[in-house]
């Protein structure tokens, strides 16, 4: 089998993993090819997503033959005593290659994390991820780590390894998964059309949306299907509202809430409309059926056993017809909401609603959108008491398509929503 992509092996790899799915189950990916492989497996069977770094040992005069590797755990090494032998490493030339491993390998765990600490696997089934096994030093290195941290069972998973010879994983791991086992392998490389280098940027990316799955969101009569996301020291829930007929999929939405989760932001992305409501382009300008559909959204949210319940505060993030449904919702009696962000939003929609409208609320709009800047004007002019900013992004246009500002706006957005979902700080 040739996978297209690490993501097209990590949905293959998933399905062989499905009995574990909504199990007590920790994904690891091993960075950096590991990571994207593991995110489409943790994605699958609604499990959080880390990283166990692991480190090569090179020889001391030949860095490219590995003579072992090393995971965080100080004892979790492994160790190729044939190869130790066959370059004459003695202990202290190992010790020193180690050392400076070591150095690597927390560096990378506190870049690749943003400083939080690794997830707890204790008394939990650990899945190791990797991207393929040609040594399989790293993969025994990672399973002795999680064994190290008290993992009650410990599976290893990667799409592709040699045919016959394990590389000894099995001594490390309590079950071993490997969908292809070729006999003609020669590289991991070679069962992969895009084997691109992935990048520490990638694998970051990955982190933050590693805590995600697919959800179905009860919204009266219809099922609307989301995507929830929640970072493991989530201070705080957006719930985003698209506007204009998109869709949860939006990647001008899906881009902010990449931001707010790197900043410990959880984030629920939903359809406002079913397919069949979405053909009729009255129900787009509904303010009030989407103003209903997003208080139902964000009851789910705070009352499902799978989501963060009542113990975070939620905001709301409106784009377009979207950010009129936020308000008109934010104006309802007894309204959850927070704080409200609007994205090139058309406040205007919500009417003599916005009188009504408590929670603090943030109009963001381009500086080359004229159209926005004279609605949004008039409409923060209509907002109640409570406190409201408007945002001028410089040179933006009303979808921020101009290089560094949809940037600008995630940055607001995450702002505003720090300071008022969780006035502590960060």
């Amino acid at each position: 089998m040739i996978y297209a992509d690490r993501a097209d092996a990590g949905r293959r790899l998933a399905h062989e993993l499905r009995d574990l799915r909504d199990q007590d189950v920790v994904v690891l990916g091993l960075p950096r090819g590991g990571v994207p492989v593991a995110a489409e497996v943790a994605s699958a069977l609604h499990a959080p997503l880390d990283i166990e770094v692991v480190r090569k040992l090179g020889a001391p005069a030949q860095p490219e033959v590995a003579l072992g590797a090393i995971a965080e755990d100080s004892g979790a090494r492994v160790l190729n005593e044939r190869l130790l032998r066959a370059t004459g490493t003695g202990e202290e030339e190992l010790a020193s290659v180690e050392a400076a491993e070591r150095t690597e390998l927390a560096r990378r765990a506190r870049a690749y994390r943003g400083g939080r600490p690794p997830l707890s696997v204790a008394g939990r089934t650990v899945v190791i991820v990797d991207d393929g096994i040609a040594t399989g030093a790293t993969a025994r290195a990672a399973c002795r780590s999680a064994r190290q941290r008290h993992a009650e069972r410990i599976v290893l998973a990667v799409p592709v390894a040699p045919g016959g010879d394990d590389g000894g994983v099995r001594a490390d791991a309590d079950a071993f998964v490997c969908p292809e086992r070729p006999a003609d392998f020669m590289a991991v490389g070679q069962f992969y059309r895009d084997f691109r280098p992935t990048t520490d940027d990638e694998v970051v990316a990955c982190l933050r949306r590693g805590n995600s799955r697919e959800v179905t969101v009860p919204a009266g009569r219809v099922r609307l299907g989301g995507e929830l996301t929640v970072p493991a020291d989530a201070v705080g829930m957006v719930v985003f509202a698209h506007g204009s007929g998109s869709s949860r999929h939006s990647p001008r939405n899906r881009f902010v809430a990449d931001a707010l989760n790197g900043a410990g932001l959880g984030t629920l992305l939903f359809d406002l409309l079913t397919d069949e409501e979405g053909a009729d382009r009255a129900n787009v300008f509904d303010i009030g059926l989407l103003a209903g559909r997003l208080a139902d959204a964000t009851a789910w949210l705070t009352a499902a056993p799978e989501g963060p319940g009542a113990s975070l505060p939620v905001g709301w993030f409106g784009a377009s017809t979207g950010a009129a449904a936020a308000l008109w919702a934010a104006a309802e009696p007894g309204s959850p909401v927070a704080a409200v962000v609007s994205r090139g939003g058309r406040p205007d929609l919500a009417g003599e609603r916005l009188a009504d409208v408590t929670a603090p609320t943030l109009l963001i709009i381009g500086g080359n959108d004229p159209q926005a800047i004279e609605l949004n004007h008039s409409a923060r002019r209509s907002l109640g008491p409570a406190e409201h900013e408007l945002s001028v992004v410089p040179g933006a246009t009303h979808l921020f398509e101009e290089p560094g500002a949809l940037s600008q706006v995630a940055e607001l957005a995450r702002d505003w929503f720090l300071r008022h979902l969780a006035p502590a700080g960060r």
